[in-house]
């Protein structure tokens, strides 16, 4: 049983301080602040030329993977920080193939490898494809660059649609509009431009445990959000604090890993009285995720829709694998989404969220409002930096340079 460490030193929020903040309750930013936020959330969202252009490229590999397997019939659906529209400036593109057919699951990487090297030498194709490789890790991929984007191809990954439906249905649940979404974009674009902790392929936190955890900020804290840096605050002080060499985390609230392989969640308070995530809408969620329609057409469904059998994910856990970081997949209980961070990388994860919220309440506290907007450009300083860097004429274009690459190095997306 891998269990972290907890004897480290840190200069950052400490247990007893995020105790008296949660306790105390936590500052409000000005309405100056959340207008400052939101022009930085403007920058790095995706904007409508984003979505048509790597809609232009979707299509393309869409025709690409349907034509190298023909006659088999396959579907090649996207999923993941594309069509949730929380990807950030050049993230990837993550698409999952479908198929009835038992003779692909082995061979289909290597079918699509030949199919992509040829069109890459193809002088009239619609986008220059590049750096095509497989990668045989726990869930096969291949991963090739279209157009300055990096696109993963994977098999069978039926939960990508489910995460996806699931997450859309909890934004539209969260009042006003979109703010789960806005608050992952920030969240997500601090993890990776900041801190530097987001990347499972580099043992970092990956972006669906990353989205779990604002799920439960969300759960527990929806009577307080206004705003993305509300969210974020909660974020960073509950996760610092949070007693990882002890407990699992998951929606309904901390699990005691003593009481694995049956685990018995532990909810605050503000769960058992007043959830966001009741358990009649989590009832509904599992009844549809288990009823999504094969292939999902477009990257996903909605829940309430019903077609086809699911079938397990290729290199799904069966037991709930307890590692240094532990994360309860909402829809999968048997999944640790956790299970990639290695146990120094726990470490650098800890420190990093805890010197985020020391920094951070820091700033919420200040008593002159041009201060605290001058502190929080420079707490989120590569951040804005990122955002001028594909500003203009070279944002999201293809002239821009390859940040998918980057990013498929630091895992964001």
């Amino acid at each position: 049983m891998a269990r972290a460490t907890e004897n480290y030193n840190s200069p950052g929020l400490n247990f007893t301080e995020a105790k008296r903040l949660k306790q105390n309750g936590f500052p409000k930013f000005p309405d100056q602040v959340k207008v400052r936020i939101n022009q930085l959330i403007k920058g790095i969202k995706p904007a409508p030329q984003t979505d048509e252009r790597r809609e232009k490229v979707i299509k393309y590999m869409q025709d690409l993977i349907q034509q190298c397997f023909v006659p088999i019939e396959v579907n090649a659906s996207t999923f993941g920080s594309v069509p949730l529209k929380t990807y950030l400036p050049d993230g990837d593109i993550d698409v999952s193939i479908f198929s009835k057919s038992p003779s692909l699951k082995e061979t289909w990487a290597a079918q699509l490898h030949v199919k992509l090297e040829e069109e890459s030498k193809n002088t009239n194709a619609s986008f220059k494809i590049t750096n095509v490789t497989v990668v045989n890790a726990e869930v096969r991929l291949l991963k090739c660059v279209v157009d300055n984007i990096v696109v993963d191809i994977s098999y069978n990954q039926l939960g990508g649609l489910h995460t996806y439906a699931f997450l859309e249905a909890v934004d539209k649940l969260v009042i006003p509009g979109h703010m789960l979404k806005l608050s992952i974009i920030l969240i997500k674009a601090w993890c990776y431009y900041e801190s530097r902790v987001l990347g499972a392929h580099h043992g970092l936190i990956s972006t669906y445990a990353l989205e779990t955890l604002v799920l439960y900020v969300f759960n527990l804290y929806h009577r307080e959000i206004e705003s993305p840096i509300d969210v974020m605050l909660r974020f960073l002080v509950e996760f610092s604090s949070f007693s990882w060499g002890t407990h699992c985390l998951s929606l309904q609230g901390p699990i005691p890993l003593s009481s694995f392989p049956n685990p018995r969640p532990e909810p605050p308070e503000a769960l058992q009285r007043d959830p966001l995530l009741t358990e009649d809408f989590m009832m509904r969620a599992f009844r549809a995720c288990s009823q999504l329609p094969f292939g999902g057409g477009g990257g996903g469904g909605s829940l309430g829709s019903s077609s086809f059998p699911p079938f397990p994910d290729e290199g799904a856990a069966r037991t709930f694998p307890l590692k240094h970081l532990n994360i309860q997949d909402p829809l999968l209980l048997t999944n640790n989404l956790g299970r990639s961070v290695s146990r120094g990388n726990y470490l650098r994860i800890r420190r990093a969220f805890e010197n985020g919220a020391k920094l951070l309440s820091a700033i919420a506290l200040k008593d002159d409002v041009n201060l605290m907007i001058s502190a929080l450009d420079n707490y989120f300083k590569h951040c804005w930096s990122a955002q001028r860097m594909t500003t203009g004429f070279f944002r999201h274009s293809s002239m821009a340079p390859v940040m998918g690459v980057l990013m498929d190095t630091r895992g964001g997306g």
